[in-house]
C-alpha cells in the first residue's frame, strides 16, 4: 500500500473519531502513531521513536517533548502533541523551541492529529522558526500534501534536502498568500499594470474600478478553466482507449465527448479507492467518467461497477452503491459522507471478486 493510499485511510480515521478523541493522549494513540506508522517508521520501537523525549534544557529540568524519532542515537525530529480539539498556535511549541537548540534535530512537527505544522531552521540555524514552512489537515489532503510528505518519510528522509526545500516551500507560502491577495482583492498597484496593457487612453478613477472588477473575475475564469485542462488531459492519457461502455447489466452505451472530471469526482475516487484498498490492490481500482455519471469499476472493467458517482447537479449529490444490477442512490452532502458507505461497497467488492475472504 503506497504512502497516498496510507494516509486516505488515516483521513477516514480522523474524520470517524476526532469528536470522541477529547484528550492528547487519545489524539496520540489513535491518529498520531499511526501517522508516523504511515511514513514508515517503528513506532513499537524505542531506540526509533522515542515517547516521552527528555532532556535537560538550562532552567527546565524533565521536560518532555511527546516523541523524538532517532537514527543511530540522534534525534532527527521532535514531535508535540495536543488534543484533537485544540486550535494549534504557537505557544503550545515552547518544549519545541527549546529542545530544538539542544539536540540533533533540525525538524520539529506540532500536531493535534488533524493538523500538522511542520518547522524547521530556515531563518536562522538550530534556532525553530516562529511559523512553519509546511502544514496540512487531514479535514483536506492535497496531492502536493503526499508529494511532501514522502519527503519525510524513513525510506526518503533527507535533512539537508528537507531544510532546502522547507526554505522553498516558506518562499512559496509567502509568494501564495500575496498572490491569492491579488486574486481576491486587485491592489491598485497590480489594476494600473494590466490596465496599461491593454488600455491605451487615460486610466481615470472609473476606469480602474472597471478594470478591478474584471480582473478579478477574469483570474477566476482562467484558474477554473486550467484546473478543467489538467484534469481532463490526466484522465484522458490514463484511460484506455475504448470504443463502447459496457453497463451494469452488461448492454453496451456509446462512449460520450466532451466529459469533464471534475475535483470532486477526483476526491470521490480516492475516498473510495482508500476504502477498497483493505481488501484488494488500491492499484485494480479504476476511475471512468461519463456524462450522467462517473463509475468506479474494479480491474478497469465495465461490467465490474463498485459505485458511481452522481455529481453533476447543481445542488444533490448521489453516491450509488450495487447489491447485483440493482444501483441504490444515496444522497449525501458532503464528500466525506462516502465514508458511511464503506459496508456496502466492501460487500460489493466481495460480489465482484470470490478470491477476496468472506
Amino acid at each position: 500500500m503506497d504512502l497516498g493510499t496510507r494516509i486516505l485511510e488515516l483521513q477516514k480515521r480522523t474524520i470517524e473519531h476526532r469528536e470522541v478523541l477529547l484528550t492528547e493522549e487519545a489524539a496520540k494513540t489513535a491518529l498520531v502513531m499511526p501517522f508516523l506508522q504511515s511514513l514508515g517508521y517503528d513506532v513499537f520501537n524505542p531506540s526509533e521513536v522515542v515517547p516521552e523525549f527528555t532532556a535537560d534544557v538550562g532552567t527546565k529540568k524533565g521536560e518532555k517533548v511527546d516523541y523524538a524519532i532517532c537514527n543511530t542515537g540522534k534525534v532527527m525530529i521532535l514531535i508535540e502533541c495536543k488534543p484533537s480539539t485544540a486550535e494549534l498556535n504557537i505557544n503550545h511549541a515552547a518544549q519545541l523551541f527549546r529542545y530544538f537548540s539542544v539536540t540533533d534535530a533540525r525538524l520539529a512537527v506540532l500536531t493535534n492529529g488533524v493538523n500538522y505544522q511542520f518547522y524547521s531552521d530556515v531563518e536562522k540555524p538550530n534556532k525553530m522558526d516562529d511559523k512553519p514552512f509546511f502544514t496540512f489537515s487531514m479535514d483536506a489532503i492535497k496531492p502536493n500534501d503526499i508529494k511532501t510528505l514522502e519527503k519525510f518519510s524513513k525510506a526518503s528522509f533527507d535533512i539537508d534536502k528537507i531544510v532546502q526545500e522547507a526554505g522553498n516551500l516558506k518562499i512559496q507560502s509567502l509568494l501564495r498568500k500575496e498572490i491569492e491577495k491579488e486574486f481576491a482583492e486587485p491592489s491598485e498597484e497590480f489594476v494600473r499594470i494590466m490596465a496599461a496593457r491593454v488600455h491605451e487612453g487615460r486610466l481615470t478613477p472609473a476606469v480602474k474600478e472597471n478594470f478591478g472588477r474584471m480582473l478579478g473575475a477574469t483570474i477566476g475564469l482562467i484558474i477554473r478553466d486550467l484546473v478543467t485542462d489538467r484534469l481532463s488531459n490526466a484522465l484522458n492519457a490514463s484511460a484506455p482507449p475504448q470504443a463502447e461502455e459496457v453497463s451494469i447489466d452488461g448492454t453496451p452505451e456509446a462512449t460520450e465527448e466532451g466529459v469533464v472530471t471534475t475535483l470532486e469526482e477526483i476526491s470521490g475516487f480516492h475516498i473510495i479507492q482508500a476504502i477498497a484498498s483493505k481488501l484488494v490492490d488500491p492499484k485494480r481500482i479504476i476511475i471512468r467518467d461519463a456524462k450522467s455519471y462517473c463509475a468506479i469499476l474494479l480491474d478497469d472493467n465495465n461490467r465490474k461497477t463498485i459505485a458511481r458517482m452522481h455529481f453533476n447537479g447543481i445542488t444533490t449529490k448521489y453516491i450509488g452503491t450495487f447489491s447485483g444490477k440493482d444501483e441504490q442512490r444515496n444522497l449525501i452532502s458532503e464528500l466525506t459522507q462516502i465514508y458511511q458507505y464503506a459496508p456496502q461497497i466492501e460487500a460489493r467488492l466481495r460480489e465482484l471478486d470470490d478470491t477476496i475472504q468472506k
